[in-house]
């Protein structure tokens, strides 16, 4: 009997820099490239490869003030040369996230641009994630001449402020600001220890939220009532204080007209269960890329283990992003495999990025408005096909999944501690099995399966990324477990059948 075809239910998410690919689509058509004239071949192949959502990252526009003071950063002028030696004055575009206004960029085309872009996906049966910046807003954005009161501020100059003119005369007003670093100088941040700035806030949510399916939440921890009166101790306001967290009410408000809307939260610092518990569908587990990047195989398993199932399938899996390096410069090609497919494999939202999937090795600061040329490298891009490809035909993603605890070969062997194992499961007869040695040695181990009655037939075992095929008593898989011996940076996903 054939196997029944479930549909991704977790998200795959496929995040794209959009000034960027704009300009390149632009470039490879010999034509001027909007939203909606996207090429249709561009869907098909996001819908072929296994995408439920794409991420428009800077979808916004920058305002010239944000452009100007981020262009006076001599350090930032320079990781953009190291990135693009050959940039002019018109491929700075200002940072994507210093938004001077929540309307699509007229470079990409404009809000009806927009609307044509998410059709087409929906038609497609993918779904349209867009930026959201709670913490600040661009230097341009129209509130701080209208609104000055929703930001914060003080009576004199202090470091991490400029002098604002308003409709309500001058003051200085705080630029964004993360508290581990120096502020963000082509920012101004927002007050939320003030109602009426979260309740601008909420309605501005709600403008994006009508446009979208889901919104990618920059630095979401940084509004945490604690965090927040922490980072600006120095900066009292007026207001009285509220209890309350600001996520409960922005979410709930979206999601009761909603209900399917995703929030996905960049979160740092331990505070992702926090944010999860406050609604958030995903946030991101930077801990797992940390142990992946720095080959850290032992606290990354215990990390997987010591959390919650919940916390894991509520968590984004990810090498890369706007913010990281680009793998292809950290991993050798094994161990690329081998994380793609940890990253893959897990309960939770999957995201991958532009120029990933082809092995770019140049991060573009989100600033500028250009790719490097950069020649795919072919090797990396089978191993995603490959590896897309397996996804499509399997459970990983579709069906419930489990992370297993491997336990030792024989006594005394400590190797166990350097497997990844997830069971996928959509059917009672079928299921899919996650396997990956983050080692740079063979390693074998022991793990218990927990699909329902093993013991009733004979399996066998098919790797959906190799050749391998391999018969399993059930009487062996239900009593003793499954054997595996994997080599160095192993990856394998392997398909059970009865026999």
């Amino acid at each position: 009997m054939e196997p029944i075809r479930h549909p991704m239910k977790l998200p795959l998410v496929y995040e794209i820099n959009t000034r960027c690919w704009m300009r390149e689509l632009s470039a490879r058509s010999g034509r001027s490239v909007s939203l909606g004239t996207v090429p249709d071949a561009e869907f098909d192949r996001w819908q072929k490869l296994g995408f439920t959502h794409v991420w428009l990252m800077g979808a916004w526009p920058t305002g010239p003030r944000s452009r100007a003071a981020a262009c006076a950063d001599g350090s930032l002028r320079r990781a953009i040369t190291g990135a693009l030696p050959d940039w002019q004055e018109e491929d700075f575009a200002g940072s994507a996230f210093a938004v001077a206004d929540y309307t699509v960029a007229r470079e990409s085309g404009g809000e009806l641009e927009l609307k044509k872009f998410r059709k087409k996906l929906h038609a497609r049966g993918l779904r349209l994630l867009l930026d959201f910046v709670p913490n600040h807003l661009g230097l341009d954005h129209r509130w701080v001449v209208e609104r000055p009161e929703l930001f914060v501020q003080v009576p004199h100059q202090a470091p991490g402020t400029f002098f604002a003119e308003s409709n309500a005369g001058g003051r200085w007003l705080a630029h964004g600001k993360d508290p581990n670093f120096v502020a963000w100088i082509d920012t101004v941040q927002l007050d939320y220890r003030r109602a009426d700035t979260r309740a601008a806030m909420i309605e501005l949510l709600q403008s994006v939220a009508a446009r979208c399916d889901g919104v990618r939440c920059d630095m979401a921890m940084l509004l945490l009532n604690e965090v927040f009166a922490k980072t600006w101790e120095k900066f009292p306001c007026p207001a009285a204080a509220i209890e309350r967290e600001f996520w409960i009410d922005a979410i709930h408000v979206v999601k009761k007209s909603q209900p399917d809307f995703l929030f996905l939260g960049e979160v740092y610092w331990d505070l992702e269960a926090r944010l999860q518990s406050l609604g958030f569908d995903y946030t991101y587990d930077k801990r797992l890329y940390d142990y992946l990047v720095y080959r850290n195989h032992t606290e990354l398993q215990r990390h997987l283990l010591s959390v919650t199932a919940g916390f894991v399938a509520s968590s984004a899996h990810f090498l890369e992003n706007q913010d990281e390096p680009r793998i292809a410069t950290i991993l050798s090609l094994p161990e690329h495999r081998a994380a793609a497919l940890v990253t893959v494999g897990l309960p939770g939202l999957r995201l991958l990025h532009d120029g990933q999937l082809t092995g770019a090795r140049v991060k573009t600061p989100v600033q500028i408005s250009r790719y490097p040329v950069e020649a795919p490298q072919s090797e990396i891009e089978g191993l995603y096909q490959q590896l897309l490809a397996a996804l499509e035909s399997g459970a990983v993603g579709r069906g419930k999944g489990e992370i297993l605890k491997p336990r030792p070969a024989w006594p005394d062997n400590p190797t166990s501690q350097n497997f990844v194992v997830a069971q996928w499961q959509c059917e009672p007869d079928r299921f899919d099995l996650v396997v990956v040695n983050l080692a740079p040695y063979r390693s074998p181990c022991f793990f218990s399966l927990s699909v329902d009655s093993l013991a009733r037939c004979n399996w066998l075992m098919k790797d959906l990324l190799g050749t391998e095929e391999h018969p399993r008593y059930g009487d062996d898989l239900q009593n003793q477990g499954l054997y595996l011996d994997l080599p160095e940076h192993g990856a394998q996903l392997f398909h059970f059948t009865p026999v």
